[in-house]
């Protein structure tokens, strides 16, 4: 078996005081597809900005480890050198850098050394045309007047473009159409290979089919309070978190 690309121990988050997470356990495996789901509020964006290292959560208990590295303590750039990516569920408008620049700057910041430039052009073209997006994009400040869908296929675009170990979606279906989220899906389809990994926060089964699930969590009071296989989106989608909620016994963190 695999050794563990990302592993969460025992993991204790929280947020100006108020504990978030209390007691994530999660292991991830290289070729692997995990989806986190749970009812607004009990913590999965917190749980993937924690891993990534936003400052503005404080690990209080456990650790992170990305490919067996302590990677708790260190900082949101370190841990993108060392294979990390997070996709926004609301990505940021940068006015002055274009998507090329960001990408191209990014990239070289992951590697060690810059990209060459027209070879770097030429893959981004190519996974721009295969996102459905106008190369006219490259060009523009990013995400500054971008759609909604547009937004997120950028995000989409910068994880094929940056080859992260682990990729984290936050949501990126939301809010898309039922052409973005088919498009999307096939960037997940296109990054995804046995020597990484992601980790999906959905609501939705759309940005789901056609893709080779191989865990389901649900988190629920502060700690995943069950996991399953592929069948288990399709139950809550059809009976929602509250009889899950029942079974597990799950209480809000104090």
């Amino acid at each position: 078996m695999n050794s563990p690309l990302l592993e969460l121990q025992d993991l204790s988050v929280s947020v100006e005081d108020k504990v978030i997470l209390d007691g994530v356990n999660l292991t991830i495996r290289p070729g692997e597809l995990h989806v986190l789901m749970g009812p607004n509020g009990t913590g999965k964006s917190t749980l993937v900005s924690a891993v990534m290292g936003d400052p503005r959560y404080e690990v209080r208990r456990g650790r992170i480890l990305l490919e067996g590295r302590d990677i708790t303590e260190e900082k949101a750039d370190a841990r993108a050198r060392a294979g990390a990516f997070l996709s926004f569920q609301a990505p940021e408008e940068i006015p002055g850098v274009t998507l090329e620049n960001f990408l191209r700057t990014a990239r070289g910041a992951v590697d060690g050394k810059p990209p060459k430039v027209l070879l770097f052009r030429k893959e981004l073209r190519e996974q721009m045309a295969a996102l459905d997006m106008n190369a006219s994009y490259a060009d523009r400040y990013l995400n500054v007047g971008f759609s909604g869908g547009e937004k997120k296929k950028a995000e989409i675009l910068q994880m094929l473009m940056l080859h992260p170990k682990l990729a984290m979606l936050d949501e990126t279906d939301s809010g898309l159409d039922v052409d973005a989220v088919r498009t999307v899906t096939q960037g997940i389809r296109a990054f995804r290979s046995k020597q990484n990994a992601l980790l999906i926060i959905t609501h939705s089964a759309k940005i789901l089919e056609g893709l080779d699930i191989d865990a389901v969590h649900i988190l629920e009071g502060g700690r995943i309070a069950r996991t399953g296989g592929a069948e288990l989106v399709s139950e809550i989608t059809a009976g929602g978190f509250g009889e899950l909620k029942k079974e597990a016994g799950v209480h809000e963190p104090l």
